[in-house]
């Protein structure tokens, strides 16, 4: 007797449409409707575009104007092609003074705001305490506070303590900012940091500091870089808050503005140009470098693949 062995009727695969449709290749789509779709992915690149023409087209006629020879001491109308200001740049004292106190300010304000911010943003992530929440709401305050408000409150504080007005009060009104922009870039970046390795850390005998140093920051350096540069950024372009405190102190924004009325020289399209392809290349570098450290961390003993 020949043994029967019942066997599963054959299922038909699922189609792309689902698991109840038959198989095959799906209809195509009516020629009105291919037309909709190419007549949309059209506008959707011009619309890309068009928005990228609007945003670099002041930064293309400030580096173009550097260039520029002006009838007259306002560099507002095209002329001719010339390399005058930028063979003597720094034809105006005034202006490149007031850039580099700018620089220094901006120096002075990253280093004490990176520090600051990284620390509390590490707080608030790392450890629980009960004003927590109060903190991070206050944290969030200055970012959301008009520079008006938070410009005029400092100038009532200098004043009211009769603290001469420049350099320091600069720095101190800038700080107060940019803190929050360092934090909360900060905390944002160890979201979902590893606690556990520096408990690993410390079971191997490491102490805070060495456990710092050598597991926690090379993780969130690319987050604290970032925020530096962000801060550098606002810094050098603040004028609001730093016009309100700066008394006779002029950074590069306060000085364009004052002289805006007696001249526009292309120096000033000089240095800003500058400052736009250092920014560039610094920018270039980090994200470089944040590559080549993502792939040491991701690589197999923290070495890279290179």
């Amino acid at each position: 007797m020949t043994a029967v062995v019942d066997r599963p009727e054959a299922v038909p695969a699922a189609g792309p449409e689902g698991p109840d449709e038959p198989g095959g290749p799906r209809p195509s789509a009516p020629p009105s409707r291919q037309w909709a779709n190419k007549l949309g992915g059209f506008a959707l690149w011009a619309w890309a575009i068009a928005g990228l023409i609007f945003i670099l087209a002041p930064i293309l006629v400030t580096i173009l104007f550097s260039f520029n020879n002006p009838v007259g001491r306002y560099n507002y109308t095209w002329n001719e092609f010339s390399l005058d200001a930028w063979t003597d740049p720094f034809r105006y004292p005034d202006l490149a003074d007031a850039l580099s106190l700018s620089l220094r300010v901006a120096a002075v304000v990253t280093v004490i705001s990176t520090v600051l911010g990284t620390l509390m943003g590490l707080a608030l992530v790392k450890y629980r305490f009960r004003a927590k929440g109060i903190v991070g709401g206050i944290l969030i305050l200055p970012l959301t506070m008009p520079e008006v408000v938070l410009g005029f409150s400092l100038l009532t504080l200098f004043v009211t303590v009769n603290w001469t007005r420049g350099f320091v009060t600069i720095i101190i009104a800038q700080v107060m900012f940019s803190i929050s922009y360092v934090a909360v870039t900060v905390r944002a970046r160890i979201r979902g940091f590893d606690w556990r390795l520096e408990e690993a850390a410390a079971d191997l005998g490491a102490g805070p500091w060495r456990t710092f140093v050598r597991i926690t920051l090379p993780i969130i350096a690319p987050g604290v870089v970032a925020a530096a540069l962000l801060t550098f950024a606002l810094s050098l372009d603040d004028f609001i808050i730093t016009y309100l405190n700066s008394g006779l102190s002029e950074t590069f924004p306060i000085n364009v503005w004052i002289t805006k009325r007696s001249r526009i020289p292309p120096q000033i399209n000089v240095f800003t140009t500058t400052l736009l392809l250092v920014s560039i290349l610094i920018a270039v570098a980090v994200l470089y470098w944040s590559h080549r450290q993502g792939r040491k961390l991701a690589a197999p003993g923290g070495r890279s693949n290179d």
